[in-house]
C-alpha cells in the first residue's frame, strides 16, 4: 500500500480566500464600533440626567418639600435642587426640553418639579445626536422616571 504524500504549506487558493475574508472584515467591523461609541455617550448621558431626576424624587419625598430639577439648554447641562453640582451633556449631544408652562424660567432654561407626594409637573427632556434619541419622561401624577430609546431623531 503506497503512502499519501503529505503536503507541506497553503495553496495560493487557499491564501486568496483567507486575503479575501480579511479585507470584508476591514471594511464592515469598523463602521460598527463608531456608531456604539456615539450612542454608548448618548445613552450614558441619558442615565445621568433619569438619575438626577430620580433623586430629586427621593428628595422631594424624604424630605417632605418640593424639589427641582433644572435643565439649561444653552450651556447644555442640568442641576438638582440642593446638589452644589452641575452636569453637563457631551458635546454632539441635543438637549430638548418639554416642561409645563409654569416651570419655564426663559427661552433656555426650565424645570421638572417634584412634590412631596412623590408626584410631579411632568414632561421630558429629549437627548439626541444623528443616528439616537432618547426621551428621559417624568409622569405627572406618579413622578416615575423612564427612559425611551427613539431610534432616529
Amino acid at each position: 500500500m503506497p503512502l499519501a504524500r503529505s503536503s507541506q504549506g497553503f495553496t495560493l487558493l487557499e491564501l486568496l480566500v483567507v486575503l479575501v475574508i480579511v479585507v470584508l472584515l476591514a471594511a464592515v467591523v469598523p463602521p460598527l464600533f463608531l456608531g456604539f461609541g456615539g450612542s454608548a455617550e448618548l445613552r450614558s448621558a441619558a442615565r445621568q440626567l433619569a438619575a438626577g431626576l430620580r433623586a430629586a424624587r427621593s428628595s422631594a419625598v424624604l424630605r417632605q418639600q418640593e424639589a427641582t430639577v433644572t435643565v439649561d439648554l444653552e450651556q447644555r447641562s442640568f442641576r438638582v435642587s440642593g446638589d452644589p453640582r452641575t452636569v453637563r451633556v457631551p458635546n454632539g449631544i441635543a438637549i430638548k426640553l418639554y416642561t409645563a408652562e409654569d416651570e419655564l424660567l426663559d427661552d433656555t432654561s426650565g424645570n421638572i418639579r417634584f412634590f412631596p407626594d412623590g408626584s410631579s409637573t411632568g414632561g421630558h427632556v429629549t437627548l439626541s445626536n444623528e443616528r439616537f434619541a432618547y426621551n428621559v419622561n417624568v409622569d405627572w401624577l406618579t413622578g416615575r422616571v423612564g427612559i425611551v430609546e427613539q431610534g432616529q431623531p
